[in-house]
């Protein structure tokens, strides 16, 4: 693995992991009351960073990409919070920066991984030439 592939690999690692601690201290610890209880917030904001929390430490291209699909929730939340609850504005920031830096860090990491593993979608001018190819093979 190349040493630019192996930072991105780390920064999705580290921001994951920052960010299920961020987001355990928020609502369970930092948050004064809560509307919620203790079980539906570990269901709605701790479960779904758990889930590909075993790929991501393995460095699986694969988790890293369907992985942003989850990260994608904690943007949205971290938008809303923002924007809808002005007391909560900071943590909602530090939530969305930490979501967005493993964003990016599991998409980089993914395409570079799948690359150098050979495992990347071909291009579709190369997929043409070879259906092409056989086809004119008949």
């Amino acid at each position: 693995m190349s040493s630019d592939t192996s930072f991105y690999r780390f920064l999705a690692l580290g921001s994951h992991i920052a960010l299920l601690v961020w987001v355990i201290v928020w609502h369970f610890f930092l948050t004064a009351q809560s509307d919620y209880s203790s079980l539906f917030i570990f269901v709605m904001y701790v479960l779904p960073l758990l889930l590909p929390l075993p790929g991501i430490v393995r460095g699986k291209p694969y988790t890293h990409a369907w992985a942003n699909f989850v990260i994608l929730l904690y943007i949205i939340h971290g938008i809303t919070v923002a924007y809808a609850v002005p007391v909560e504005r900071g943590f909602a920031l530090v939530e969305l920066v930490l979501a967005s830096l493993m964003f990016c860090g599991c998409s980089v990491y993914a395409r570079k991984r799948g690359r150098e593993l050979g495992t990347g979608l071909k291009k579709l001018k190369t997929v043409m030439q070879e259906e092409r190819e056989r086809f004119e093979k008949r």
